[in-house]
């Protein structure tokens, strides 16, 4: 599977600038592309109630995330334990979260490159190539 490193999510309860409103997960997240680390903060509205033992979606909404650039986001989850999704967050992407190795991945097939929830990226900002 060809991927790119994309960001890194946290969870917050503070607000963020720049923040935009994701419906499907009821979450407000800021644009990893004007982040200089590339980190995306996620403010639920209001923190969802996960056993522990649901493990994956409990480390979802309390752990950082790392977020990959995929061609094809169904290919990616195949055999994967996916703990949300696949949905849409925006027209011009999709994504899943799955659990793997102890953490959890964020998996995301773009339709558009150039925005971010209606957000310009700044002008130096590349996406890396996706490689195997």
């Amino acid at each position: 599977m060809k991927k790119a490193f994309d960001h890194i999510g946290i969870i917050t309860t503070e607000p963020q600038p720049g923040e935009s409103w994701v419906a499907d997960s009821q979450v407000w997240v800021t644009n990893p592309r004007l982040h200089p680390a590339r980190i995306e903060y996620i403010r639920p509205k209001e923190m969802p109630n996960v056993a522990a033992e649901q493990v994956g979606l409990w480390k979802l909404w309390h752990w950082p995330h790392v977020a990959y650039r995929v061609e094809n986001l169904r290919e990616a989850i195949v055999g994967e334990e996916v703990v949300l999704g696949p949905f849409f967050p925006a027209p011009f992407l999709e994504v899943a979260f799955v659990h793997k190795n102890g953490v959890i991945i964020e998996y995301m097939q773009y339709l558009e490159l150039d925005h971010w929830f209606g957000q310009a990226n700044l002008p130096e900002f590349r996406h890396e190539p996706l490689t195997e």
